[in-house]
């Protein structure tokens, strides 16, 4: 993954992707927490995911929003799209994206749908297979998106010109 060291000038916006309610049962009654899984992103291509638990459902997203500021990458968006197709799995979830044309839009569900906002990517179509666990499915988005190059890095670790990297 090509972490990323963001200034304090960049305008992050963050998203609730879900937020889980846990008890606990103790002698005293129950007790409940909560468990908020957040995506930041600036919508230019640089993107984190964080997970806060806490016992008020503010504090807890608060927490994720800190964690995900810590955890960013940055994505290759390429005239709202990405470059290629890729399927990418973590846990039980199985996420598939593929570029589109421009106007299609964002064809993604729930979990996936959060994080493509975020990275700044608006033509793309996603599946999503297996687990649908929002956990796992912003974990596999994340890293599909992080594991995908464009030409320019595919010529720098080629050590040839672009010219030769669409020739073959």
């Amino acid at each position: 993954m090509n972490k990323v060291k963001i200034n304090s000038d960049v305008e992050l916006k963050d998203k609730l992707v879900a937020i889980n309610r846990v008890t606990k049962v103790t002698k005293g009654g129950r007790t409940f927490t909560f468990a908020a899984i957040v995506v930041v992103g600036d919508g230019k291509g640089v993107i984190g995911w964080g997970l806060g638990k806490a016992g008020e459902v503010t504090a807890a997203i608060q927490k994720g929003t800190e964690a995900a500021k810590k955890n960013l990458v940055k994505v290759p968006v390429i005239n709202g799209t990405i470059p290629h197709e890729i399927e990418v799995a973590y846990g039980g979830a199985r996420v598939f994206l593929k570029p589109a044309a421009a106007g299609t839009g964002m064809v993604a569900g729930g979990a996936m749908r959060a994080v493509l906002e975020s990275a700044g990517v608006n033509d793309v179509l996603a599946k999503s297979k297996g687990s649908s666990n929002p956990h796992n499915l912003v974990k596999a988005t994340i890293k599909a998106l992080s594991e995908i190059r464009d030409a320019y890095t595919i010529a720098g670790e080629r050590g040839i010109s672009m010219n030769k990297v669409f020739r073959g």
